[in-house]
């Protein structure tokens, strides 16, 4: 991390004062990369993405960090308590969405205070800084918080549909958008900030009436709407919310030519147990 942007991290953190949880989901078993080991241990710089995430929530100053793992996931649970030895360990039995997968770390959800982030594993180029003011976002306004960005060629993304002043009405993805939502430029990378008061209230509520019969976390801005709560959006630049999928992405995520810190290198980040 730059001097300056180490420098607007600190001052976030010195202004957000609330606890932190996060939820790093890595369930997904990304067949894409043609390989028998889990996608999220694949490496950059040196260490396997999920390991690269976890530095990040301990950079944050998380409190507390889960992992949610698929069914025989053991050499994932093992990378993670690798990384972040105190990382509680769950696992999601079916893949029903991302909601499902954040459900199975309800215990840890019960004991969470003030707020919960959740981030995932294979997508570990996301700056301190930016997680920080989503932070700051909460603590300052809002129950929910997305994180957009405003890619190049936004087909295929789920957009972030905005009322007048800004605030997150609703996150509608691309098939089902109409052509005036389809025109809207700011997209859903996919990390999603709670009040943790607030967080199991929306996921009990969270269904599966969809066409793919899964439960999504995103439901959870309509449904914080309905209740009357306040869901915001912070942007973010495109390449930051890399994910990767295939082995051609993961060359790019290791590319010089995305800054993540340094290229993430391998000395530049430690998981250890310092908090806010």
């Amino acid at each position: 991390m730059g001097t300056a942007a180490r420098q607007s991290f600190e001052g976030y953190r010195s202004m957000t004062t609330r606890p932190l949880t996060v939820i790093v989901l890595a369930a997904g078993k990304g067949t894409r990369m043609r390989s028998a080991r889990p996608k999220v241990l694949h490496a950059i710089a040196g260490r396997s993405m999920l390991g690269h995430v976890l530095a990040l929530a301990a950079d944050l100053g998380a409190e507390a960090t889960g992992v949610v793992v698929g069914p025989g996931m053991e050499a994932v649970a093992a990378d993670a308590r690798k990384w972040s030895p105190k990382a509680e360990i769950f696992v999601q039995e079916q893949q029903l969405g991302t909601a499902d997968a954040v459900r199975a770390a309800r215990p840890l959800l019960a004991r969470a205070r003030g707020d919960v982030l959740v981030l995932f594993a294979d997508t570990p180029l996301f700056e301190p800084v930016t997680l920080g003011r989503m932070r700051g976002v909460l603590e300052a306004e809002a129950d929910l918080a997305v994180l957009g960005f405003r890619p190049a060629d936004p087909a295929g993304y789920g957009r972030l549909v905005t009322d007048g002043a800004g605030a997150l009405v609703a996150i509608r993805e691309h098939k089902d958008a109409t052509e005036t939502e389809r025109a809207i430029t700011l997209c859903n990378s996919g990390v999603m900030g709670f009040r943790a008061e607030r967080l199991v209230s929306l996921l009990d509520r969270i269904g599966n009436a969809n066409a793919a019969g899964e439960y999504y976390l995103t439901d959870a801005v309509g449904i914080a709407r309905q209740d009357g709560l306040r869901a915001a959006v912070i942007e973010c630049p495109e390449e930051e919310t890399l994910g990767v999928n295939s082995r051609d992405q993961l060359a790019a995520a290791g590319s010089p030519t995305i800054p993540r810190s340094a290229r993430m290198s391998s000395s530049s980040r430690t998981c250890s147990s310092r908090r806010a």
